[in-house]
This record gives C-alpha cells, sequence and structure tokens, in this order.
C-alpha cells in the first residue's frame, strides 16, 4: 500500500470539483451509516497503522528530508516527525474515537408542548468538512476519525512539509473504509501541494459546509479572509502561565518547565510566564534556571533581567508571539489584576493557566479570564482533546460560535429538531 506522489496540477478547480462531488456522495452515505460499521472502519485504520508503520516511517523519512533542505526550524522538524511511538498514539487515538458514544442520532433536549406535539433535539452531522493545516502528519489521522466516526466526510489539505506523510496515513484510513464497506470518498486527501487548490477549497460552498485551519497566523488570516464557507478557528496559540504569589515553588517549576519545553512546537505550549512581584526572590530563580537547564532562551523584562543574567532583554513584540519553540517570554507583574490584563491585551484566547493554592485567586482567574480553555494547578500542554477525554480533536477553537475548545465528535455535529404530532394544526 503506497501513497501517491504530488500530481501535476492542470486542473485544479476540476479535480477540486471531482474531490468535493464525491465527499458530498459519501456524506450522504455516512448520515446514515451505524455506529458499528463507522467504529469497525476506524479500528481497521489503526490495525493498518500499526501494520505498516516501517512504511509510514519510510514516507515520514522523506519529509524530513526534505524539511531539512528548506531549512525548517527545530520545532517545525519536531512536529513532522513521526516515530513508532507517535504512529502508535495515532492508531491508539483512532481506537479511542472507536470508543466513544456516537454522536448522530442522540437526543440533546426534549418535551411536549400543551397541545400534545412531541419536539426533540437531535444531533446530525454538518456534512462535509474541509481542514486546512501544516505540518503535523497526525492530523491526518485525528482529523479523518473524528469526521467519520461525527458522520461527516472529510476532505483534508496538508502542509506541502508533510505531503508524503499524510498520503501514506490517507491511504491506511481509505483502506479501512473499504473493509468496514464504506464508501473511501469519505475521506479524501487533496492530491497537490499547489496552493491553488487551498483558494479553491473556501470557493467550494456547493460542496463543503465547514472549513477548519489549522495551523500558524498566516494560514488561519487567510482562511479567515478569502473563505465564503463557515470557519471554525483555530487561531494562534500564545498561551500564559502566571504563578501567583500563593504558588508553591515546587509546583510553579513542574508546571512551568512541561507548558514550555514538553513540547515547545504545540499549540498548548505556553509562550509568556507572568510572575507575581512579590514571588520573584521566592519562586523565579528556580523556575528560570530549570528551564535555562532544560536549553530554554529566556526574553524578560528589565526586573527579570536583573534576577539571571543569563536572561536576555524582551521586546515589545515578545508579548505578541507565539514562538512555537524552546523561547519564553517572562514579566513580573503587580498581582492578579495585572496578569488577568496582560493576557487579555496580549493572549490569544487559546489556553491559561494559573499556579496558585490561593482558591479565591484561582476562582477570579477562572471566571475573568475569556479564553477556551482556563486552567488552575496545571500545564497548559493538556489542552488537547485526547487529554480531555475526546478521543482526539480537530483543532481547539478560540471562537465563541457553535464550538470552543477543543473541537471533538459532539462538537462536529449540528442538530435539528424532530416534532411528532397526532394530528394537530395550528388555530
Amino acid at each position: 500500500m503506497t501513497a501517491a506522489d504530488p500530481v501535476v496540477a492542470t486542473d485544479i478547480p476540476g479535480e477540486m470539483r471531482r474531490i468535493g462531488a464525491a465527499a458530498r456522495d459519501a456524506a450522504a452515505a455516512l448520515a446514515g451509516a451505524s455506529t458499528e460499521a463507522k467504529n469497525a472502519a476506524l479500528n481497521a485504520a489503526a490495525s493498518s497503522l500499526r501494520a505498516d508503520t516501517a512504511a509510514l516511517l519510510a514516507a515520514n523519512a522523506r519529509d524530513m528530508a526534505e524539511g531539512e533542505a528548506r531549512g525548517l526550524t527545530a520545532a517545525m522538524l519536531d512536529r513532522l516527525k513521526l516515530d513508532e511511538a507517535r504512529v502508535a498514539a495515532m492508531a491508539d487515538g483512532l481506537e479511542a474515537v472507536a470508543g466513544l458514544a456516537d454522536p448522530v442520532g442522540a437526543t440533546i433536549a426534549d418535551w411536549t408542548r400543551p397541545n400534545g406535539l412531541e419536539i426533540s433535539r437531535v444531533r446530525v452531522p454538518l456534512g462535509v468538512i474541509g481542514v486546512i493545516y501544516e505540518s503535523r502528519p497526525n492530523v491526518t489521522a485525528d482529523a479523518s476519525g473524528l469526521c467519520l466516526k461525527s458522520g461527516n466526510a472529510a476532505i483534508l489539505r496538508a502542509g506541502s512539509e508533510s505531503f508524503h506523510s499524510a498520503g501514506a496515513i490517507m491511504a491506511r484510513l481509505q483502506h479501512g473504509l473499504r473493509l468496514a464497506g464504506l464508501p473511501e470518498s469519505a475521506c479524501q486527501l487533496v492530491p497537490t501541494r499547489d496552493r491553488a487548490a487551498v483558494g479553491e477549497m473556501l470557493t467550494m460552498t456547493d460542496y463543503i459546509d465547514v472549513i477548519v485551519p489549522r495551523g500558524g497566523k498566516s494560514l488561519i488570516e487567510r482562511v479567515s479572509a478569502e473563505s465564503r464557507i463557515p470557519v471554525i478557528k483555530h487561531l494562534d496559540g500564545i498561551c500564559h502561565v502566571y504563578v501567583h504569589a500563593g504558588a508553591a515553588v515546587e509546583m510553579a517549576v513542574a508546571v512551568t518547565v512541561n507548558a514550555k519545553m514538553r513540547r515547545p512546537g504545540i499549540c498548548g505550549a505556553a509562550e509568556t510566564l507572568l510572575v507575581d512581584r512579590a514571588a520573584a526572590d521566592s519562586h523565579l530563580p528556580a523556575i528560570l534556571s530549570a528551564l535555562i537547564d532544560r536549553g530554554c532562551e529566556i526574553r524578560g523584562d528589565a526586573a527579570v533581567q536583573a534576577l539571571d543574567e543569563r536572561v536576555r532583554p524582551a521586546t515589545a513584540t515578545d508579548w505578541d508571539t507565539e514562538y512555537l519553540d524552546a523561547i519564553l517570554s517572562v514579566r513580573l507583574v503587580d498581582g492578579l489584576d495585572e496578569a488577568i490584563a496582560h493576557i487579555e491585551r496580549h493572549g490569544s484566547h487559546h489556553t491559561d493557566s494559573i499556579v496558585t493554592g490561593d482558591a479565591e485567586a484561582a476562582a477570579t482567574f477562572l471566571k475573568r479570564i475569556d479564553s477556551a480553555i482556563v486552567m488552575h494547578n496545571a500545564s497548559t500542554q493538556f489542552a488537547d482533546g485526547g487529554e480531555f477525554g475526546m478521543g482526539a480533536e480537530i483543532g481547539i477553537s478560540t471562537g465563541k460560535l457553535h464550538a470552543r475548545g477543543p473541537v471533538g465528535v459532539e462538537q462536529l455535529t449540528s442538530y435539528k429538531y424532530v416534532v411528532r404530532g397526532d394530528g394537530q394544526v395550528r388555530p
């Protein structure tokens, strides 16, 4: 089983319409597919990923070699890299999605009117979901699996840097669909690296119901500006850890180091650390040393620089930067109100965490921070659908309409009203 090499894009509009029409037909079939069939496809795809790990790693090696030749950063290469553990995690994710309750057809609410009409609000698929993403090959499996379980067809446009990896993964997903008797076109990968395909996707209102962009700021801005299709936005992750004066030093060190350095290149990685001025001498030296020892570059304000000569000066742009790298901006603040004001001014409303033993301060932070995910005494790297028990996620939505936070199977559904009567007519 092999993945196709890039095609010569001579008729991108025609090819995209063909893909769109096939997806629309597949969505109609999936809307009525049984839970058993969808789960069978997911489990078969997971087995195929495991069985063909060597082929997946070979495809990924091509992408890695091309990425190194193009000068991708170490963080970007880490996002791109597959190994046996990451392939196994993709397979585990598909099986976890298979184990979730099927949202399609579930009754959200029901009631009976005085005239005897029985009204139910019932979950239904969105239809065809277009996913445009960069770098991380696992998005191919996660997005396809979530769309399939929620009864949606998926058209995926992978980043050019992960083209071979995404193609190899998609081949295994379509193998699972075939074995389950479901249309292969339920999950399709745009078969070209040409960026014109993105422009076509954004105008395919006859075929695609929702666009989900997952990538850097420039991609999100382009999709937001050009799309004629509703967008579930996954904006940049300028995530904060705020160490309150009431934090335990050991916890503050552990949470901050994990939030930044576990995987610096993911959207849930912390990009700014705020520390109460009252805790600067007692907490910050240990935090800075632990981060620097792990290879993190610190960019701080004047007060932070005074505590450690290894700290580089922060500029005004640092507070608004998603590094996706082993770099952290650090600032001292005069208490909870200033920390909240900084986050609201510079954050991207993705994920923000407070470390404190003060329950009142924590409650205030959780209430007032207007982000998709707010945390108390936990690493921002838990901002992940899998960690939330959702099996996987198609992205972290930072918008406020339809879906917010991790977008899992329930968030990929809408609803309709089902009304049952026994001959009622309206007076």
